[in-house]
């Protein structure tokens, strides 16, 4: 049976890291995934809602997984924020289905007002990493595999949102994550483990702290870095942009050569299982991939 996803791509990937647009397309394709791109969604706030109004980013995000229901389909990101926020908002609007009706029904009346589907709880919010793991399975996985990342040593990035941001997390722990390590295995490469690999990676910071922001990525590379990682890999456009967009920057705030490649996990993926790196878009990074590209023989 084919997967069939309704497809949340939210506001960076489209963007900034619009490698990462292109890398779940091409990776979701080899492994026989179909995405239904979710046009007409909006950005889910990125956490920032909230501050103004709890109720704002409840209905914004009902809508989005509104979009989902209406084609009776699980809602599939590839952000770690983007899963937070929707996931967080899904958890809570399926509990005031039991616990406070009325509080559904005002988001539901606001939605009905823009002419809007309304939220029923049947929808699941699942992030990519998700997907593979529980979904399209490791085992599959494997299968499709074609190029071993043999020697290819990677850190994971989690981040904060992808683990903590939902009250339950069905596939991991949040605390102490396996399953990115597990697809590197499964893929043939080897796990670096180090003490920031669930730490916050300072982007939320970098708007009116950059100096606090640079130092929390710098000392993240740094530690990744000392415990021989080839490369980063993170599941979060948000921390992609922290810590490769400004990594020169974190390398000035902390006083510290750096270089150290960080890819979108769909990228990496895509090279085991034998996507080209143009079409995987890892050209496109501030810090240079060449190096990964070459222990593995490209």
């Amino acid at each position: 049976m084919t997967l069939k996803y309704a497809y949340f791509p939210g506001c960076v990937a489209q963007g900034a890291c619009r490698e990462l647009y292109q890398s779940t397309g091409a990776l979701t394709q080899a492994l026989g995934i179909e995405l239904i791109e979710l046009k007409k969604a909006s950005c889910c706030g990125s956490g920032t809602f909230k501050e103004d109004s709890q109720l704002m980013e409840d209905t914004v995000n009902a809508r989005n997984i509104a979009l989902a229901e209406s084609l009776n389909l699980p809602l599939l990101t590839h952000c770690s924020t983007c899963q937070g926020v929707l996931g967080h908002v899904d958890e809570r609007l399926k509990e005031a289905q039991a616990s406070d009706p009325a509080y559904l029904e005002k988001v539901n009346g606001l939605l009905k007002d823009e002419g809007c589907s309304p939220y029923k709880g049947t929808s699941e919010v699942k992030h990519l990493l998700w997907a593979i793991v529980g979904d399209y399975g490791l085992e599959a996985l494997s299968e499709k595999v074609t190029r071993k990342l043999s020697g290819l040593k990677c850190a994971s990035f989690y981040g904060c949102y992808l683990l903590r941001a939902q009250k339950h997390l069905p596939y991991d722990d949040p605390y102490n994550p396996q399953s990115m390590e597990r697809v590197f295995e499964t893929i043939g490469a080897t796990p670096i483990f180090y003490r920031g690999r669930t730490q916050c990676c300072g982007w939320p910071l970098s708007s009116y702290a950059p100096s606090q922001a640079f130092q929390m990525a710098g000392n993240h590379i740094s530690e990744a870095i000392d415990s021989g990682a080839d490369c980063m890999v993170t599941p979060c456009p948000l921390c992609h942009l922290n810590l490769d967009s400004r990594q020169p920057e974190v390398a000035d705030t902390i006083g510290r050569k750096l270089g150290l490649p960080v890819l979108h996990l769909p990228q990496l993926i895509g090279l085991a299982v034998g996507i080209e790196p143009k079409e995987l878009g890892l050209e496109r990074h501030v810090v240079s991939t060449r190096p990964v590209l070459e222990k593995l023989g490209f």
